[in-house]
């Protein structure tokens, strides 16, 4: 068994990205107000007393220049993490992250690797306005050359960002602000890597797979304790990065239970939860006993309204709905008996 401490979410985090300094120089950090501030969500407390202003780097308000600098100093082999405050403000870097980080390696035959992290949050719950709660993590899924991870517990957030510093491609890794707080047990040095393009169980069950990303894995785990006491035992899979995606963990577990509800914190349109869903029909249809179900994010711009903000997402009690709904209401149409 490997030696485990219990720890938040974001110092697990703090503590997977002074390891690898630590571990390796060429690994440094960039963003605003990260250094003496610590963050604007205290991600990087502590990190620039032991590492000082040449490790730690506070940039000026424009991310694209400091994105650029980023870009060119992994290409000479440099290791940085570079922070965008709030993932709504990827679309600032778009251009250098889509065009330019994530085609070097291809565009050089090799030659050039972009060993880079860029580390962003997302997600409702804290009342910021249309501008600062988006959940994008999509968009990057729809580029080649890049890796996504969207870490749900503090194992995760440690085990993810340590392998996505050492990788050689560039990797995005989302972090839901809501769960900065949250407690969980966390393996201690080499044992905490969680390699990048592996789902895992996070609970066993029989009848019916819910499929989450992010946030919503602890959103689906509340709604199976829920569903247990009515007999109902739903099994919970966490993609954890969702480029590469692990389809065939997340279809085995479809084979077992014969249904799937996909919950995604981003919207629906378009989005990671229809991915997820193409991929089950594709690897798993001929056991499947109902279409797979959706339950993602409204179409529409994230509301500043307290009272507004939580009828957007999903959350534990439309994730119960929605499985008894799957289990009672849904099933393929009736077919003619075709056969002779």
């Amino acid at each position: 068994m490997a030696e485990t401490s219990i720890s938040t979410y974001r110092s697990a985090i703090i503590d997977a990205l002074a390891e690898e300094m630590r571990n390796d120089a060429g690994v440094f950090l960039m963003g605003e107000d990260i250094g003496k501030a610590g963050g604007v969500f205290k991600q990087t407390e502590g990190l620039f007393i032991e590492f000082g202003a040449e490790r730690v780097i506070d940039t000026p308000i424009s991310e694209p220049g400091a994105f650029g600098m980023a870009v060119g100093a992994a290409m000479t082999g440099m290791r940085p993490v570079f922070e965008v405050m709030f993932g709504d403000f990827m679309t600032l870097i778009m251009d250098q992250l889509v065009n330019q980080a994530a085609k070097v390696a291809y565009m050089s035959n090799g030659q050039f690797t972009v060993p880079l992290v860029v580390r962003t949050t997302m997600g409702t719950g804290s009342s910021l306005g249309p501008q600062h709660s988006q959940s994008l993590y999509a968009w990057a899924c729809h580029v080649p050359g890049l890796k996504v991870a969207v870490p749900s517990t503090p194992a995760d957030a440690k085990g993810l960002y340590k392998s996505a510093i050492r990788d050689a491609n560039p990797v995005l890794i989302f972090e839901d602000r809501m769960l900065y707080g949250l407690k969980g047990p966390v393996a201690v040095g080499e044992t905490s890597l969680v390699p990048l393009g592996q789902a895992v169980v996070a609970r066993g069950g029989r009848d019916l797979t819910v499929v989450a990303v992010g946030r919503m894995v602890q959103h689906a785990l509340k709604a199976a304790e829920r569903l247990s006491e009515d007999g109902i035992e739903i099994e919970v899979v966490d993609p954890r990065t969702l480029l590469p995606l692990d389809v065939e963990t997340i279809a085995c577990s479809v084979r077992r239970t014969n249904r799937a509800l996909v919950v995604d914190g981003g919207a629906q349109q378009y989005g990671a939860g229809a991915e997820i869903a193409q991929s089950i029909n594709e690897a798993a249809f001929d056991w499947l006993d109902a279409p797979v179900i959706r339950l993602c994010a409204e179409n529409i711009p994230v509301p500043i309204s307290r009272t507004l903000e939580p009828l957007v997402q999903p959350d534990e009690s439309r994730i119960v709905a929605k499985v008894k709904e799957l289990l009672v209401g849904h099933r393929w149409p009736d077919r003619e008996d075709d056969s002779p």
